[in-house]
């Protein structure tokens, strides 16, 4: 078997590559790296996405735990978050998430986190994977198997926690949510009503297959719909396993991850609050986000795509958010990884607090045009030593000066590299990359793969 565990945990289709017994060993094995820790409580928290695969892989999962000694609280579907905020607040020494995030209902994932509520590190990983279906010596057996349990109260423990991050309330304001038919469905709303928000909700009708349907984070066209036909202050959209938010003006327009944190940036900046003076975007954060930053006396640290990139900058700077354009964003101060409700609730609380809807703070600042070309290149190894390659880089760089960017990065699994062009003018934008494009492809062959204009996209 080759290398299991991806950067998100493990996936793949469900009884097919993520099958009952992988999952059984997967448990096992880590349950045996559990039981070695001294340090660490011998029990388990484990939820849920809505997939119909999700209980089977739940079960074998929780038997491999159950097996080696392990106590397991499997409390059934549920955020990311939420597991993330029990694992390092409850008596657990891990937290396991059966989910495959944004991707379609046939697929699941395992993703393992330790008692500190973000990933396990990479050598726990690579003790599992050495584990696999090695078997245990001894087998407990008696009162020393693990105990199955579910303890709902913790559910409502996070629910208090998530109230209590706006003591403001949010009375009065107008919500459209989009549930995503996922692991958000009921927690992610819940929290709005119980704060006093008026709240229409969609994407509550989980059937096991509908997840991320045309709805969700990753399709934001959904929740754009609902909340210009309702009118509403704010829409938000939570995807699959609610670990991201993106979000909707009363107009339609997408509010995506660089516009939250530019807003929720202002708002904390105007208040003296936010210290250090900073914000962790990615390659990715659009030019007109990082303009807006600076007129506000923030600057923007960009980092390669990947929250645990966003998470290792956060750290070193001592800063309170960042995040991608995606949705996918840290409030260091409240979480160490991706909370969408948490997101949603920050946002919100902005809102709030200024007694404004998301259309008026949306007017902050333009997006400048952006786009990524992916082109399926003939030859990418040495691409970044290339010497024709370094001088259409240097022209464009040139080229764009003060008023744009250009980020060239290679795929890692595909035959692509992908050229981002963004400038304060279209034309501009538009000039620069069909020219780094074309040299490109003389260089190195091959041919476009696609084009997207990322202006008002989500863009990770």
């Amino acid at each position: 078997m080759g290398k299991l565990f991806g950067t998100d945990g493990v996936r793949g289709v469900a009884n097919e590559k993520l099958t009952p017994e992988l999952a059984f060993q997967i448990g096992q094995a880590a349950g045996i790296w559990l039981m070695n820790q001294s340090d660490l409580p011998k029990a388990v928290v484990v939820g849920r996405d809505t997939r119909r695969s999700g209980p089977m892989l739940g079960s074998a999962l929780v038997a491999g735990f159950c097996s080696t000694g392990v106590d397991v609280d499997a409390l059934g579907i549920l955020p990311t978050g939420a597991v993330s905020y029990l694992a390092r607040t409850g008596e657990y020494g891990m937290g396991v998430v059966i989910s495959a995030s944004h991707n379609p209902a046939p697929d699941n994932g395992i993703k393992l986190l330790a008692d500190t509520g973000t990933k396990v590190k990479p050598e726990v990983e690579e003790f599992i994977e050495s584990h696999l279906g090695s078997g245990m010596e001894s087998r407990p057996t008696g009162e020393r198997v693990g105990r199955l349990s579910q303890d709902k109260g913790a559910i409502e423990t996070y629910l208090n926690w998530l109230v209590s991050l706006v003591p403001e309330g949010l009375e009065g304001l107008k919500v459209a949510i989009d549930g995503a038919h996922g692991a958000g469905f009921e927690l992610g709303v819940q929290v709005f009503e119980r704060l006093g928000a008026i709240v229409e909700a969609e994407g509550r009708g989980p059937t096991g297959m509908n997840i991320n349907a045309g709805c969700g984070a990753t399709h934001p066209q959904f929740i754009q719909d609902l909340t210009r036909e309702l009118g509403f202050d704010l829409g938000v959209a939570y995807d699959g396993d609610a670990d991201r938010a993106v979000f909707s003006d009363s107009q339609g327009r997408l509010i995506n991850g660089d516009r939250t944190m530019a807003i929720w940036c202002a708002h904390m900046q105007e208040r003296g609050e936010l210290n250090p003076a900073a914000v962790v975007g990615t390659v990715m954060s659009n030019g007109g986000f990082e303009s807006y930053m600076l007129s506000q006396g923030v600057t923007l640290h960009r980092v390669d795509v990947g929250d645990k990139y966003v998470a290792a900058k956060l750290r070193e700077i001592g800063g309170k958010v960042g995040g991608e354009q995606s949705g996918h964003i840290i409030f260091s101060d409240h979480v160490p990884t991706g909370d969408g409700l948490v997101t949603a609730l920050m946002l919100a609380q902005v809102l709030k607090r200024e007694g404004k809807t998301a259309a008026e703070l949306y007017e902050s600042f333009e997006n400048w045009p952006q786009v990524l070309v992916n082109l399926e290149v003939a030859r990418k190894d040495g691409w970044e030593s290339n010497e024709e390659v370094a001088k259409i880089r240097a022209w464009a760089d040139a080229e764009l000066g003060s008023r744009g960017r250009l980020n060239l990065r290679a795929s890692g699994t595909q035959p692509i590299l992908r050229v981002m062009v963004e400038a304060d003018d279209a034309a501009l934008r538009d000039s620069v990359a069909d020219r780094v494009v074309a040299g490109v492809l003389a260089e190195l062959g091959g041919g476009i793969y696609s084009r997207v204009d990322l202006t008002h996209a989500l863009g990770d």
